[in-house]
């Protein structure tokens, strides 16, 4: 028996041929790029009350703390913490007056300059029941207003550092 010797047919080497692909990736970065401008996320930054035993001291000694408390039927805005320093009551439409929380926030805020008092935290106490967008619709107003300047209507500041807790149960409207 005769051993073919058989020789085997070289091998050629394939070419990569990356044509559709790069076109797929000119098309497909651009589209990419434009598609983050739309995909923003609004956060709104809110800082946790700090209870150290020094802040506990102060607080006791001298309760400066301007709090913002929501009821199912009215805001109460306390300064110092604890003392009612003004209430709003619902509006003809039955909602919570966050308008008039506005107006009266942009004059205790001059009324805080005018004094030479440097403040610019709030804390906002809400039932576990509050909804969401109660919540944050008064964290949009305790943080900031819309104000003219310049024929351009900017953002003013009011008290940005906000702190969240819970309404003591006793103090809890029925």
């Amino acid at each position: 028996m005769r051993m073919l010797n058989r020789r085997k047919p070289p091998l050629m080497e394939a070419e990569l041929d990356i044509t559709s692909f790069m076109n797929l990736m000119i098309v497909l970065v651009p589209v990419l790029l434009l598609s983050l401008v739309f995909a923003q996320i609004r956060v709104l930054n809110i800082q946790l009350p700090a209870m150290t035993e020094q802040l506990i001291q102060q607080e006791r000694e001298q309760p400066q703390q301007l709090e913002l408390e929501i009821y199912a039927d009215k805001l109460r805005l306390n300064y110092p913490a604890g003392e009612p320093l003004h209430e709003f009551l619902l509006t003809e439409q039955g909602q919570l007056d966050f308008v008039g929380l506005s107006v009266y926030l942009q004059d205790l805020k001059l009324t805080f300059q005018q004094k030479q008092i440097e403040k610019q935290e709030i804390t906002i106490l809400a039932a576990p029941e509050l909804d969401y967008q109660t919540l944050v619709t008064a964290m949009d107003t305790v943080r900031s207003f819309k104000a003219v300047v310049v024929a351009q209507v900017v953002d003013a500041e009011l008290f940005p550092l906000i702190s969240l807790g819970e309404l003591p149960t006793e103090e809890r409207s029925p």
